[in-house]
C-alpha cells in the first residue's frame, strides 16, 4: 500500500514538473515572438514580387480598389478588375494595359453567389487561376441605425461581408490545391471601434475581421502545410476620400487627415507582399486600438470626445 501511495503521489509531482517546464518554454517562445514582432517593425522584411501573380481586385473601377490594381499593375501583375460599374473596371483595365501589363475587366455583383461563381469560372477559363485576391468593393451608408432600412442593412452585409465568401469560396480551392496564393481583406478602421451612423457598417467590418482571423485559424489547425503557401491579410484604413464619406470632422485634422485613395492602395499592397497578417492605415491607429481596449469603455468615450471625431449623417 506504501508503494502505491508513494508512486501516485510521485507521478502527481512529476506531472507539476512537466506542467511547470511547459509553461516555461510557452514563455520563452512568447517571448521570442514578441522580440521578433519589435525586430520586424523595425527592420521591415523585404517585399516579395509579385510579377506575373494573377490579381483579382473587386470594386476595381474607382476609389481604393482603382489604386490598389493600378499598383500591381506597375509591379508586373497580371491585374483582373472586377466591379458591378462595367465602365469604370474597363477604365481601370485600359490604364494597366498601358502599362505594358495584362488585365481584364469583368462586371459582377459580388453579392450574388450564382453570378460571383459563374464569373469567377470564366476568369479562370480566360485569364487564369486567382493567385491574389483583394477583397475590397463595399458601400457605406451613413445614418443612425433605426433610420436604416432592412433592405439597406441586408444590402450592406450582401456586399460588405457575403461578397467574401461567396469569392473565397470561388478561388480559395484552387490556392489550397496549388499551395500558393494569398488572400487580402479591406476592413476598416471601424471594424475596430464602433462609430455614431456607421452601426451597420461597423458590424460588417467587425465580421470581416472575425472571418479572415478565422480563417487563418482554421488553416493552422487544418492545413499546417500550407500555413506559409496560402496567407491572410486584413487592412483596417482610417477614413478615405473615396466619396462614401461625405462629412467627416477631427480636432486635430494634421494628425488624422482623411486618406488619399492611392496611399492606401500602395500601403494595402505594400502590407501584402510583406505577408502581414493585420495592417492598419496609418500604421499607429491598429495598436492604438488594441491599447485602447485595456481600459474601461468610459475611456474610450472621453479620448473620442476629446479627439472630436464625427462622421455626420446623411442629408435627407
Amino acid at each position: 500500500m506504501a508503494e502505491v501511495a508513494t508512486g501516485g503521489l510521485a507521478g502527481k509531482i512529476f506531472g507539476v514538473l512537466v506542467a511547470v517546464l511547459e509553461v516555461l518554454w510557452l514563455q520563452v517562445r512568447i517571448y521570442a515572438e514578441v522580440f521578433r514582432g519589435v525586430y520586424l517593425t523595425l527592420v521591415p522584411p523585404p517585399e516579395k514580387s509579385v510579377a506575373g501573380e494573377v490579381v483579382l481586385v473587386t470594386g476595381a473601377g474607382h476609389g481604393i480598389g482603382r489604386e490598389v490594381a493600378l499598383k500591381y499593375g506597375s509591379l508586373g501583375a497580371t491585374v483582373v478588375c472586377m466591379d458591378i460599374n462595367e465602365k469604370g473596371a474597363a477604365e481601370t483595365a485600359k490604364d494597366i494595359k498601358g502599362m505594358g501589363v495584362k488585365s481584364a475587366a469583368y462586371k459582377c455583383d459580388v453579392s450574388n453567389r450564382d453570378e460571383v461563381l459563374a464569373v469567377a469560372k470564366k476568369i479562370t477559363q480566360e485569364v487564369g487561376p486567382v493567385t491574389v485576391l483583394v477583397n475590397n468593393a463595399g458601400i457605406m451608408p451613413t445614418k443612425p441605425f433605426l433610420e436604416h432600412t432592412p433592405e439597406e442593412i441586408e444590402r450592406i452585409f450582401d456586399i460588405n461581408m457575403l461578397a467574401h465568401c461567396w469569392l473565397l469560396q470561388a478561388f480559395l480551392p484552387s490556392m489550397m490545391e496549388r499551395k500558393h496564393g494569398h488572400v487580402v481583406a479591406v476592413s476598416s478602421m471601424c471594424g475596430q471601434a464602433g462609430t455614431t451612423n456607421l452601426a451597420p457598417y461597423c458590424a460588417s467590418k467587425y465580421a470581416v475581421r472575425g472571418f479572415m482571423e478565422s480563417l487563418a485559424v482554421e488553416q493552422y489547425d487544418l492545413r499546417p502545410d500550407l500555413v506559409d503557401k496560402v496567407r491572410f491579410t486584413t487592412i483596417y484604413p482610417y477614413m478615405v476620400n473615396t466619396g462614401l464619406v461625405k462629412s467627416h470632422s477631427v480636432r486635430f485634422g494634421g494628425f488624422m487627415p482623411i486618406l488619399n485613395p492611392a496611399e492606401v492602395g500602395a500601403e494595402i499592397v505594400s502590407a501584402m507582399r510583406r505577408n502581414e497578417t493585420e495592417v492598419s492605415v496609418p500604421g499607429w491607429m491598429f495598436h492604438f486600438f488594441r491599447f485602447m481596449r485595456l481600459y474601461p469603455t468610459s475611456v474610450a468615450f472621453m479620448i473620442r470626445d476629446y479627439l472630436q471625431v464625427k462622421i455626420e449623417g446623411e442629408k435627407k
